[in-house]
Formats: structure tokens, sequence, C-alpha cells
């Protein structure tokens, strides 16, 4: 279970990268997924979340990865 500043915090900046996204403002969704996979490796380098839950942020942020590695000018 994330901690309540952990799950606020995650789910802002994954609202900004959505809203990017959706907008078509590219290089701002890319700066908004490289703050995200920051923000899930401080959490962890923080002892903030546990193994389980960095597996699972960081597989959310591997699928935006993958869903925006031909999103380009």
């Amino acid at each position: 279970m994330l901690k309540r500043n952990v799950r606020i915090q995650f789910e802002a900046k994954k609202k900004e990268l959505d809203m990017n996204l959706a907008n078509n403002y590219k290089d701002l969704a890319h700066d908004a997924l490289k703050e995200l996979d920051t923000m899930v490796m401080k959490f962890k380098e923080d002892n903030l979340i546990n193994e389980k839950d960095y597996n699972k942020l960081s597989f959310i942020v591997s699928e935006y990865k993958t869903k925006m590695s031909h999103y380009h000018h």
C-alpha cells in the first residue's frame, strides 16, 4: 500500500504526463516522463516505498516509455 503523500505526488505527475500527451505537447510529455521516472527512483532510494510498490510504479513508467518510444517531432 502506497503512502498517501507518495500516491498523491505520483498521481499528480502522471496526470501532468497524460494531459501533455492528450494535448500533443511532445517535449513537455517527455519531460514529465523523465520526472516521473526520477520520482519513482527517489521514492525507492529514500525508502518511501517497498520493493513491491517500486516494481508496480516502475512498470507503469515502463508502459509510458514503450507508448512514447515513437513519440517524436
